[in-house]
């Protein structure tokens, strides 16, 4: 037996696997495996052709051993291509890793490599360990004497594991830890299963990308006046914001602030700048090609599990669907008889801040099912019997100031938001603190504990650490953030274990897939355990969730790039490349 905090294993595997898996595919050339026991110190080496024909692992996965792992969701697709069952219990020194670095600046970052340098460890140079990946990626086939390094390779990660895993034992705590590993776990069968997309409609945007783009800034650009052929001008948008009366950010230099973020932050303000970012991130962040869809139509790409420093996922921009501008979601189509639910707290942060500061005014709020109106009638704007369609104004003035509190916008933004002097917005944020001084209380006691421990964790362990140049409203909203990532890789878990067809987690949403016969039931059961990984992450606060649903044959259309997805499905239409595929 081997323990580990408050827990002892009979067997610890150590394990590597090499594959093969080009964008948005499947790994389904396993390449070989590597295992260790670490108590017993025996070794096992299998090439694909010995992993085939195996319809177990050659390790034991029951609970009372443990499976430790770098990044452990790629072991994991690996057992899913073989048909192998998954682990009991998981041991990820990834996730460990970034835990117990997070907010630290990394000389060799966060990876196998970056990790055993934290420590002081020797490891593999990086022009080999590059040379290796390449040779594998090649997919074959190879010389015995290359498939004699490939095993070398892969046993050296095992080796690294065996040196990382003492001096990572000390910072572990072993029910956090195992939790990490249960997520890892669900992301790799979510990232198996991955999103159906419309390729049809996929191939025509790419045929006729650079036509499309040279109509699109015509229609859109009709409104703005801001570019000349595709480039955007700087001294045009500078007119355009003082026609429109919009104060923008600058840069030191002096010059307009252009980051996409900038325009972001600034269309919560201004909705009018909202279809331009759009158009922007349009033209110029997005390759079509770049999409990850594999040869079955489905968009697949590494989750990128906690390397946010709130611990949220962080997948590829390019690679993944809902990584892109919001329109190009429109390529998400159920496949024949199947249709896909959309499900997300509803107004997650507000519930968490409720719970998580125990203020019972804004659980009163919450649990109202309309926390803006409940605010505006907490706060004397409004009568208890008021309701969304008699006070739609004042609604929409406390709504405002809700989310304002949680984007950390001031009195000016606020006003401009509301369409009102900053005064009122003034007098809104003061409503805010007044009505919620538990909460107020409490947040300000978490940046205090934060600022004298020097880090700040959730429920459930993940922590960052704090620096000298630590800003204040990042640090008062994390726990709401934070808290939230756990909440969502709760749900995560709960569904994928309990046969529910996850194809992507989303912020703080889950896209679901079922056939249509079966929809509103997998609907429901996946409402329930979202409200029960809230239940459990918030101490016995249940939060509810909304649900958008999309049946064949209808697309899923997010309402934000509904527009632009219509103008470019004119243009196309236009240059009469095709019949109109707008469902």
């Amino acid at each position: 037996m081997i323990s580990l905090g408050s827990k002892s294993f009979r067997q610890v595997w150590l394990v590597d696997f090499e594959f093969v898996a080009p964008d948005g595919e499947r790994p389904d050339q396993v390449v070989c495996l590597v295992a260790k026991e670490l108590v017993g110190g025996h070794t096992m080496r299998l090439w694909e052709d010995e992993l085939r024909r195996l319809k177990l692992p050659p390790y034991p996965v029951g609970a009372d051993s443990l499976f430790v792992a770098y990044y452990a969701s790629a072991e994991f697709n690996c057992h899913l291509s073989l048909g192998w069952p998954l682990p009991e219990n998981v041991l990820d020194l990834f996730t460990e890793f970034r835990c117990v670095t997070n907010g630290k600046t990394l000389s060799s970052g966060s990876g196998l490599l970056g990790a055993l340098t934290h420590f002081g460890l020797p490891c593999l140079d990086v022009v080999e360990k590059d040379a290796m990946r390449n040779l594998i990626l090649s997919g074959g086939p190879w010389s015995q004497k290359e498939q004699e390094d490939i095993f070398d390779y892969c046993e050296s990660d095992v080796v690294a594991l065996e040196k990382l895993l003492p001096h990572m034992a000390p910072h572990l705590n072993i029910p956090h830890s195992l939790l990490r590993g249960r997520y890892m776990k669900a992301a790799a069968q979510i990232e198996y299963n991955g999103i159906p997309i419309d390729v049809e409609s996929l191939a025509l945007l790419e045929n006729g990308w650079d036509s499309i783009q040279e109509q699109l800034i015509r229609k859109m650009d009709a409104d703005y006046g801001v570019y000349e052929g595709k480039t955007f001008k700087q001294n045009k948008f500078a007119a355009w914001l003082v026609g429109g009366n919009i104060p923008w950010p600058h840069l030191p230099t002096g010059k307009l602030d252009l980051k996409d973020d900038t325009f972001k932050e600034m269309s919560r303000s201004y909705p009018a700048v909202g279809p331009l970012r759009e158009l922007r991130v349009t033209l110029s962040q997005m390759r079509l090609s770049a999409l990850a869809v594999g040869k079955d139509g489905r968009n697949r790409c590494m989750l990128s599990a906690f390397r946010a420093k709130t611990g949220r996922n962080q997948p590829s921009n390019k690679r993944f669907i809902f990584g892109p501008a919001v329109w190009l979601r429109s390529l998400i189509k159920p496949n024949t008889d199947y249709g896909l639910a959309y499900i997300d707290w509803s107004q997650q942060e507000f519930g968490i801040a409720a719970a998580l500061s125990k203020d019972p005014l804004m659980m009163e709020a919450y649990r109202s099912g309309d926390p803006y109106l409940a605010f505006a009638k907490q706060a004397g704007a409004v009568p208890d019997n008021a309701t969304k369609q008699s006070h739609k104004f004042e609604r929409e003035q406390f709504k405002a100031c809700v989310l304002a509190v949680q984007y950390g916008m001031g009195a000016e933004s606020l006003a401009v938001r509301i369409n009102q002097p900053v005064v009122q917005a003034r007098e809104l944020l003061k409503l805010h603190r007044t009505t919620y001084k538990v909460f107020w209380g409490w947040s300000a006691g978490v940046l205090n504990h934060a600022m004298l421990m020097g880090k700040i964790w959730t429920v459930f362990g993940w922590e960052i650490h704090i620096g000298k140049q630590a800003n204040p409203r990042s640090l008062q909203n994390f726990p709401m953030q934070a808290n939230g990532a756990e909440m969502l890789r709760l749900a995560c878990c709960l569904a994928v274990e309990s046969g529910i067809r996850v194809c992507a987690p989303v912020h703080d949403a889950i896209l679901v897939e079922a056939p249509l016969n079966e929809l509103d039931e997998c609907i429901a059961k996946t409402q329930e355990l979202m409200a029960q990984a809230s239940e459990i992450v918030l101490d016995g606060f249940r939060l509810r969730s909304d649900v958008d649903i999309t049946r064949y044959p209808d697309r899923y259309m997010d309402e934000r790039g509904e527009k632009m997805w219509n103008t470019i499905w004119d243009c196309l239409n236009e240059m009469g490349s095709h019949q109109p595929v707008r469902q």
